[in-house]
Parts: structure tokens; sequence; C-alpha cells
């Protein structure tokens, strides 16, 4: 297959001097390299460990229905600032 590749100044001289060196032709030497480093197999990665802390969450709530927690939430926040708002509406007319 042909195909176009821009390869990094520093890449394609290391390549071009491979070629020189092996009297290889510069695409069996770069075909080499690509062959070369899709074989490796990717290194192991150590494992992720995730710390986890009691959320403090009030009995009868899912937690799995993530929405429907923000969902309550939510609603006693608006209501708070209600009773809030009414409270201090009710003041300015007895005021």
């Amino acid at each position: 297959m042909r195909t176009t590749l821009t390869l990094d100044d520093d890449l394609a001289m290391a390549l071009q001097e491979e070629s020189r060196n092996t009297g290889q032709p510069f695409k069996t030497v770069l075909n080499r390299y690509l062959r070369r480093g899709m074989a490796v197999a990717p290194a192991p990665r150590a494992p992720v460990v995730v710390r986890t802390f009691d959320a403090g969450v009030r009995e009868g709530i899912d937690v799995t229905k993530a929405l429907d927690l923000v969902a309550e939430m939510d609603d006693e926040y608006l209501l708070a600032v209600t009773a809030r708002l009414m409270a201090a509406a009710a003041q300015d007319d007895y005021s």
C-alpha cells in the first residue's frame, strides 16, 4: 500500500541513517520498526485503588438513583429559600 506519512525530522534522519548502515531500503527499515512497535505488549498497569467514604446519606434514599437524590436535595433547598422569602415578605408587610 502506498501512503504519505509525515515524520519528525529526528526520526526521519535516524531511519535514513539506519537505511544507509544496513543497505536496506528506507521503507523496509520503516516497516521493520513499525512492526516491532506494534508487537510490543503494553506495560501492565498498576491497579487503581479507589478510597471510599461514608457519604452520610439519609435512610430511605436510594443512592443508585442519583437523579432522584439530586431532585430531593433541590426540593429541600427550594423549600428553604421559599420559606425565607415568605418570612421576609411577611416582615415587610408588618413593618
